[in-house]
């Protein structure tokens, strides 16, 4: 199935796809399950490369509390510290919403039930990925061993850091026989439920338990400086984001 390859294609604007109709998408539910054995198969360790502090909550927190629960060892690279989300504000300032964005995925771990888990944060400049990649790429290859299994955002997702991340993870895994697993993010904002741009085929659905979807929101929820307003504008994930996001099943492609 066709993938769609230009970023204009992809625009995120306005308020969306709604949750509503991503939950009647006949596409979407006709999906497989597959379990988080299945995803990172014992003996595996996760890699999480997150673009942005709280891209690893909100697309894979189901799976971190599933493998977390099960032993497994998960590590979580933060590639930017997402210290442009609220440009030329007064409030928060790049150096001070670098270190709050910090303080946030902390808190979400913990409310996760993973407080032991710890991210190592690369420091590339947010919204610059892309020129970063030769960077990023070498730190992938320093972090990852024989078996571990990369996650990151999809190469189609429509932010520049999502994609770039998603191209360095699929050329990084290449180069080293990694297995790669991609998740969308901005995607369930511009894509449609008819649409063929998602790669229904490569596509996969981890089922999370209530306990797991309660957690999960909770964790979404610590981000304050993502779910409040900006300066008298609105917030970078209003509750019509957050409602795609979390839900009973988090969305994987293989």
């Amino acid at each position: 199935m066709a993938v769609v390859s230009q970023a204009n294609s992809r625009h995120i604007s306005g308020a969306g796809t709604t949750a509503d109709a991503w939950r009647a998408c006949d596409l979407l539910a006709a999906v497989p399950f597959i379990t988080a054995a299945e995803l990172v198969p014992p003996g595996a360790r996760a890699i999480i490369v997150a673009p942005h502090p709280d891209d690893e909550t909100l697309a894979c927190g189901g799976l971190i509390q599933a493998l977390h629960a099960a032993g497994r060892d998960v590590r979580i690279m933060s590639v930017t510290d997402g210290d442009a989300s609220h440009p030329g504000s007064v409030l928060w300032p790049p150096a001070a919403l670098a270190e709050r964005r910090a303080q946030e995925l902390r808190a979400a771990l913990d409310r996760l039930g993973t407080p032991a888990l710890a991210a190592q944060r690369l420091h590339v400049p947010d919204g610059a990925v892309a020129q970063h990649e030769a960077a990023l790429h070498r730190a992938i290859a320093m972090c990852v061993q024989p078996g571990d299994v990369l996650l990151t955002t999809w190469r189609f997702d429509g932010h520049p850091d999502h994609e770039a991340c998603g191209r360095t993870c699929a050329a990084a895994a290449a180069a080293s026989g990694n297995r790669l697993i991609e998740f969308p993010v901005w995607a369930w904002h511009w894509a449609t439920p008819d649409s063929s741009a998602l790669p229904w085929p490569r596509a996969r659905k981890l089922l999370l338990a209530p306990d797991q979807k309660e957690r999960k929101r909770r964790a979404a929820a610590a981000f304050c400086s993502q779910t409040e307003e900006r300066d008298h504008d609105g917030p970078v994930l209003p509750q019509s984001a957050l409602a795609r996001l979390v839900t009973h099943q988090e969305l994987y492609f293989l």
